[in-house]
This record gives C-alpha cells, sequence and structure tokens, in this order.
C-alpha cells in the first residue's frame, strides 16, 4: 500500500480525458481566475493550477496586515468558484519547469499536457537583488506575509512594554515602509491611524508621541504613476497624520535593527515593510532571452510568448509593448482582468478558425485610499480626492470582493472601525513550533 503522501499525489495528478482542447492555467490571481470563469462550459477543458487552494485579493493585504480585515474576508475558496463548471478541473500543486517541447509541464503531483498554455503566476516582492534587505524586511504579497507582519507590529508592542532602555523600545515601536506606491502609501496611513485611535488604548503604558512612521521612496514623489496632484494631496494626507515622508531617499542597507540610506542618513527600527516594487515569478522552462530585468516574459499583442505558437503569458509577469505603454503595462490588477478578457475571446475565435486580435488596454484610472476619509482618485476625465474619493474607494474594492459573504463581512467591519475607531482583529496568530523547532526564529 502506497503512504498517504504518495497516493495523495498519485491520485491528484490524474486528469479526466476529454475530446475537448485543454488550456492549463498557471496561477489563480487576477489574470488566471479571472479566463478560467470565463472559459467555465465553453467547449474546453480547463486546467486551473495554483500552490494555494484559495484567490487572495491583494489590494487589501495592507488591511489584514494592520489588524483592519480577517484574513478570509479577502480570500476566497477557487474549488466555490467552479461549482457548476464541469469542464473546469483545479488542483493545488507547486510547478517546477514547463516544456515546451513536449507540451507538458512539470509539477508536485505530477506531468500535465496541455494543448494550450496560460502563464499567470504574477509576481513576488523585489529587493533588486540586495540579499541583506531580502533577509531582514517584511514583504506584503501573500495573506501569509500580512498576517506575519501583523504579529510583527503587535509582538513589537508587547516587548516594548518591558524594553530595558528608550533605544530599544524606540527599535520596537518605530516603522519604516519603503516605497511610496499604493501599497506603501496605504499602510503607512493604516500604521498612522493605529498610532492614533487603537494602540494607545491596547498599550496605555507606552508613550506612542514618540512612535514614529517613515515613508521612504527613491523617486521625487509619491504614487508616480498617478497625477501630480494626487501625489501632492497624498503626502499632505500623510503628513498631517504625522508620517514622516522622505523622497529623493534610496534604502542602501537593513540589518533588522538599522535602516541606512545612501545619502548617509539611518533610521532605528526592528520593523522595515518593503513595498518598493515586484518582479514577475518566472517559470523554469522559459528561454532567458525572452526574460527582462524585472522578471516579465516578452509576448506579442495577443499575449502570445513570443517564439511559441501555443503559450501565452498574461497579467503581471507579461511584458507587452503597446502604443505609449513601450516599458510594458502597468503592473495592475486592471491589466490582468483586460488580458484575460481579450485572451478568452481569442482562444474561442482560435478554436472557431478566426483570426485572433491584438490587446489594446483601456486604461480606467488609479487611486489609493490613505486614511479615514482621505483618498486619491485619477479616472480618465476626472481627479478628485478627499472624501468623496475616499467613498469611491470603498465601494469599487468592496465590489471587487470576490462573494457575497465576504462583501458584507467587509462591510461590517469597515463600519465598525469607522464608527468606533478600532480595529478589532488585533490577535497574534502563530503555528505552534514542532518538537526541535522551539528556538527557531
Amino acid at each position: 500500500m502506497l503512504p498517504f503522501a504518495e497516493a495523495f499525489f498519485f491520485m491528484t495528478s490524474q486528469l479526466p480525458k476529454s475530446q475537448a482542447p485543454r488550456v492549463v492555467i498557471l496561477g489563480a490571481g487576477f489574470a488566471g481566475l479571472r479566463l478560467a470563469r470565463k472559459l467555465a462550459n465553453k467547449p474546453v477543458q480547463v486546467v486551473l493550477i495554483d500552490k494555494n487552494n484559495f484567490h487572495q485579493f491583494q489590494p487589501l493585504f495592507y488591511q489584514v496586515a494592520t489588524a483592519g480585515l480577517a484574513p478570509s474576508s479577502i480570500a476566497f475558496p477557487i474549488r466555490k468558484v467552479f461549482h457548476k463548471a464541469a469542464n473546469v478541473h483545479f488542483r493545488v500543486a507547486e510547478v517546477n519547469r514547463i516544456d515546451t517541447a513536449s507540451n507538458s509541464i512539470d509539477t508536485s503531483i505530477g506531468p500535465v499536457s496541455y494543448d494550450k498554455l496560460v502563464i499567470a503566476t504574477g509576481a513576488d516582492t523585489n529587493y533588486f537583488n540586495n540579499k541583506q534587505i531580502e533577509a531582514f524586511a517584511l514583504p506584503m504579497k501573500s495573506v501569509q506575509e500580512s498576517l506575519f507582519l501583523r504579529n510583527r507590529i503587535l509582538e513589537c508592542m508587547e516587548a516594548a512594554l518591558v524594553a530595558d532602555s528608550v533605544e530599544e523600545r524606540a527599535a520596537l515601536m518605530n516603522v519604516v515602509v519603503v516605497g511610496g506606491g499604493p501599497t506603501g502609501t496605504e499602510v503607512s496611513g493604516a500604521l498612522a491611524e493605529m498610532r492614533s485611535y487603537v494602540l494607545p488604548k491596547d498599550y496605555p503604558e507606552l508613550d506612542f508621541s514618540a512612535m514614529q512612521i517613515h515613508l521612504i521612496e527613491a523617486s521625487p514623489r509619491l504614487l508616480g504613476p498617478m497625477s501630480g496632484v494626487a501625489s501632492k494631496r497624498s503626502e499632505d494626507f500623510l503628513k498631517s497624520m504625522g508620517v514622516k515622508v522622505e523622497v529623493n531617499t534610496l534604502v542602501e542597507s537593513y540589518d533588522g535593527h538599522m535602516v541606512k540610506t545612501k545619502d548617509g542618513r539611518t533610521f532605528i527600527t526592528n520593523s522595515l515593510i518593503w513595498a518598493a516594487g515586484i518582479k514577475g515569478n518566472i517559470l523554469e522552462g522559459i528561454p532567458e532571452n525572452l526574460i527582462v530585468a524585472n522578471g516579465r516574459v516578452k509576448v506579442d499583442r495577443t499575449n502570445k510568448m513570443l517564439g511559441s505558437e501555443n503559450v501565452f503569458v498574461i497579467g503581471d509577469v507579461a511584458i507587452m509593448e503597446e502604443g505609449n505603454f513601450d516599458k510594458g503595462h502597468p503592473q495592475v490588477a486592471q491589466v490582468a482582468i483586460q488580458q484575460a478578457d481579450r485572451l478568452y475571446v481569442n482562444l474561442l475565435n482560435e478554436l472557431k478558425g478566426k483570426e485572433m486580435k491584438p490587446f489594446r488596454y483601456n486604461d480606467l484610472g488609479s487611486m489609493a485610499t490613505i486614511g479615514r476619509n482621505k483618498a486619491v482618485v485619477d479616472l480618465p476625465y476626472i481627479k478628485f480626492q478627499g472624501f468623496v474619493a475616499w467613498v469611491f474607494w470603498l465601494f469599487i474594492h468592496l465590489m471587487s470582493i470576490l462573494g457575497v459573504k465576504n462583501r458584507l463581512f467587509i462591510f461590517l467591519e469597515w463600519m465598525w472601525n469607522y464608527f468606533t475607531y478600532d480595529q478589532s482583529l488585533r490577535l497574534v496568530i502563530k503555528q505552534k513550533p514542532r518538537d526541535g523547532e522551539a528556538s527557531a526564529k
């Protein structure tokens, strides 16, 4: 009899035989899940593969990290999406490599063949080859990392209560956020609100007027891709909340205690949140000459990987030259969703012998929330900031969440936080160490 693990992998690697062409989608983020949902109950066999059994709503990771939302509110079980889609088969697996010569991929549950392959593996944190920062900084690109960050913030406050010196207490309480994009500005604002409204009630023995929150950005302004008005207002909002904004500042090193910048300044903190960049999740087997510096794969206007006839790349991991986007499209959800929509049409057209149509990005605008009643919104024909922008941001994000139950829970949590000035999810939840791992860090 096979051991349980081996038997499990043997069983789950089996896929039903089908006369329909098999479309294998790697990744269940915005792009991959969107495409799989569009192809549900269409004349293809869809195999969706992801390392998690849930879809994660990335724009709200920072709210999990700052105890504003429960992880389950921004995650949705993938299998639930396809209860009524007999042609969609989901597998939890790690992808080891792709083999375009044999039209197959090697996974942790065995080989999977394909007629069409869609790579939608998304992106991960980019540390720009700085191994020291990678070792000590706190990323926020998954639910798990967001929970770890929440634990770190709360554990630091607990440790600050019993710190032996003023310097040690400062290191535990101070937070440095690197990266002035939407993630960096949003988490900085959320931390500032925690410092003002929540933490003083939990830790009355600590002096939170001494807690410093620094937002460091290498470029001349925050929210670089957005308008100058949005950038200026977001900086004004953050400064009014007590966040120290440092632009034109490049972080050079971090040893877990001290941040050093290229211009010689230092910042003491045990919590460095890294939101300074992303890079594509590249799979082994993709030709190296098609991979650009930030881990994106070159594709043509139909999202077909250059040099291939049946491999497509969509979302954050794809780079396409189109119109004004000569260096690729922004790595945002709207690009991923629109590329999935176009590829869906193109795949069905190809089945009918029709020509594929090129992708054109329709920029619907950008937005970021800084805190209570504070947000900036850039739409194609109008730009606005403040309370109206904040309400608009809330509505758009609420409607984008999968599941009526999740939307209800998030709405109720937001309303509770708004009227009580309190986040109710300040829990330190960690896995119990196994034998022999108690002293591991």
